[in-house]
C-alpha cells in the first residue's frame, strides 16, 4: 500500500506518487498534502502546468481545478488533509465528457462536473479517498485524443523546439492543431509549451531542494537556460506571469516551502531524465 508520511511537528507536508497502472494513460500522479494541527496556517501557491486535477480537502466536497493560466493561492487550515489525482494535460476531457476550455483558469464543485461524488468527500483517510478517486475516474473514463497526446508529449521540456515544427510533424494546420487542443487540454499548444517549459525549470530545482543545494546553482541567469529561456529576463517575465513572483522571491519561498520533505518525484522524474537525455545528445 502507498504510504504518504505525516507532516513534522509544527509543519507542512506534500508527496506525491505515481498513479495506480490502470490511470497511466489519464493520471501523472497522485498527491497528498498535510498541515499538522499545531502548525500556521499554510498558503499555498498553486502553479499553472497545463493539467486539470480531481482535489478533496478531507471532509468537504471535492472540486476540479481546471488547466490554469495563472497562479492561484489558497490557504489551508491547521489540520487540513488533502488529496488530489494530477491529469495528465489533454486527458481531463475524457474523464468529464467535455471540453477541457470548459474549465480553464477555473476551480469548481466537482458535482458541477459529475453528479456522484459523495464517496469522495466521506472518505476517511487519505487512502481511501485515493482509492474513491481511482474507483470514479476508471467508471467514467475514455481514450483521450490520440493525436493531442502525442503533442503534449513532443512539448515536453528538452523534446521540442517549438510549435511550428511539431504542427509539420503532425501534418495539422494551425487551425486544427489549436481547435483539438482547446477541446482536450483547454489551452492553446504556445500556452502550453510555455507552461511546460516552467514545469522543466521547477523540475531543475526541485532537485537541488531535494540534494540540500540552492535551487539557482551557478545563478539565475545559468538556471533559465539550462531550462530552455532565452535569457534571465526572459525567465523573469515567464516567473511572474505564472507565479506572480520574480524569480528570486518565487525561489526562496519554494526552498522554505518544499525543504522540509517535500516529495515531488512523481511529477518531476521523468522530465529530468528528458533533461539528462537531452544534454547527453
Amino acid at each position: 500500500m502507498t504510504r504518504f508520511p505525516a507532516p513534522p511537528a509544527g509543519g507542512q507536508s506534500h508527496t506525491e506518487r505515481p498513479p495506480d497502472p490502470a490511470l497511466r494513460g489519464l493520471v501523472s500522479a497522485v498527491w497528498v498534502q498535510q498541515v499538522a494541527p499545531d502548525a500556521a496556517p499554510y498558503l499555498h501557491r498553486r502553479i499553472p502546468n497545463g493539467a486539470a486535477e480531481l482535489v478533496c480537502e478531507l471532509g468537504s466536497p471535492p472540486r476540479v481545478v481546471g488547466p490554469l493560466t495563472a497562479p492561484l493561492a489558497h490557504v489551508l487550515a491547521p489540520g487540513a488533509v488533502v488529496v488530489g489525482m494530477r491529469f495528465h494535460p489533454g486527458a481531463f476531457a475524457a474523464v468529464a465528457r467535455r471540453p477541457a476550455s470548459d474549465l480553464t483558469g477555473l476551480a469548481i464543485d466537482a458535482a458541477d462536473v459529475w453528479p456522484a461524488t459523495a464517496p469522495l468527500a466521506d472518505a476517511a483517510d487519505p487512502r481511501a479517498a485515493l482509492a474513491a478517486m481511482r474507483r470514479h475516474v476508471l467508471a467514467h473514463a475514455a481514450g483521450p485524443d490520440p493525436l493531442v497526446s502525442q503533442a503534449v508529449r513532443g512539448l515536453m521540456p528538452w523534446r521540442a523546439t517549438d510549435v511550428t515544427s511539431l504542427r509539420a510533424s503532425l501534418h495539422l494546420s494551425e487551425t486544427q492543431l489549436r481547435r483539438r487542443f482547446r477541446a482536450a487540454v483547454g489551452l492553446a499548444p504556445k500556452t502550453l509549451h510555455r507552461l511546460l517549459r516552467f514545469q522543466g525549470l521547477l523540475a531543475l530545482v526541485q532537485r537541488s531542494i531535494a540534494q540540500g543545494r540552492k535551487p539557482t546553482g551557478d545563478g539565475i541567469a545559468d538556471l533559465a537556460l539550462r531550462a530552455g529561456y532565452a535569457d534571465q529576463p526572459h525567465l523573469t517575465r515567464e516567473c511572474v506571469r505564472l507565479t506572480g513572483l520574480p524569480p528570486r522571491a518565487f525561489l526562496a519561498e519554494t526552498r522554505r516551502s518544499c525543504a522540509c520533505g517535500h516529495d515531488h518525484a512523481a511529477s518531476f522524474a521523468p522530465l529530468l531524465r528528458a533533461e539528462a537525455a537531452a544534454s547527453r545528445a
